[in-house]
């Protein structure tokens, strides 16, 4: 691939397939299409600090995800990272918001360091960590409002992120943040590494412990899960249409990081 339109048209096509074969692969697809379209945006009205750049970036990490996928469908060796979200996609009892994290785990804590670094060969990583955040930027608020407005498909999950008070993470253990400042972490570690067939080896191994952590969050939490996931739509097309509606709503028009407070 070379252009970033050719990216979306991939994805379009991974949409499709996993709405027709009724594949929760799906609510991760549906949300990585709307971050794609959105950094097209970006790219097309130049708000990247190096626009080029970007698109390469978003190129070398949109494949990382479509190799995968393929592997998966092929019953080939993909990542561990992502071999876990895949097949947990196939798995009853969890809810929405853990597969579209699994996806998300795989896809930043492992992949997104690895695109950055094959990004920029020979040049210095640190030029790029602006619009590396700017990526972060676009996938956080878009969780953010999907978490906010889930309740029409999962109104379990709706009632109690009102009483989370910006702390609904815990309820599985995974912060955007956190996995940013990872994922940026073992990018420089990454791109100095004497063996990165062995560092990413170790790093697929980590990111797989969370992925399980998220898809079995300790007897109490899975008890939660399991509650919020029996009073969720069953239709998978359906939710990936509806997710689709909620990602479309909530597609950040700015890229400024938000200040925190203490």
């Amino acid at each position: 691939m070379k252009t970033i339109d050719e990216v979306i048209n991939e994805m379009d096509r991974i949409v499709n397939e996993c709405h027709q074969s009724k594949s929760r692969i799906g609510f991760f697809a549906v949300l990585y299409r709307r971050v794609t379209i959105r950094i097209k945006d970006g790219i097309v009205n130049k708000e990247f600090e190096d626009n080029k750049r970007m698109e390469k970036l978003d190129i070398i990490f949109a494949q990382r995800f479509f190799d995968a996928y393929d592997l998966y469908l092929k019953s080939e060796q993909p990542s561990k990272s992502w071999l876990c979200a895949f097949e947990s996609a196939e798995k009853s009892g969890m809810t929405i918001l853990q597969h579209l994290l699994l996806g998300i785990n795989a896809h930043i804590n492992l992949d997104l360091g690895i695109a950055a670094v094959e990004t920029m060969k020979r040049k210095n990583l640190l030029d790029i960590k602006n619009d590396f955040d700017k990526i972060n930027i676009i996938l956080a608020e878009l969780i953010d409002g999907v978490k906010s407005n889930l309740s029409k498909v999962s109104p379990i999950f709706g009632f109690l992120i009102k009483f989370a008070n910006g702390k609904d993470e815990i309820l599985l253990n995974f912060s955007i943040q956190i996995a940013r400042d990872g994922a940026w972490k073992f990018a420089n570690e990454y791109s100095t590494a004497t063996n990165i067939n062995q560092s990413l080896a170790n790093r697929d191994l980590s990111i797989l412990k969370i992925g399980n952590k998220i898809a079995k969050p300790g007897k109490r939490l899975s008890i939660i899960t399991k509650f919020i996931s029996w009073t969720e739509w069953k239709s998978v097309p359906r939710v990936m249409n509806q997710l689709e509606v909620i990602a479309k709503e909530n597609t950040p028009n700015t890229l400024t990081p938000k200040l925190e407070t203490a």
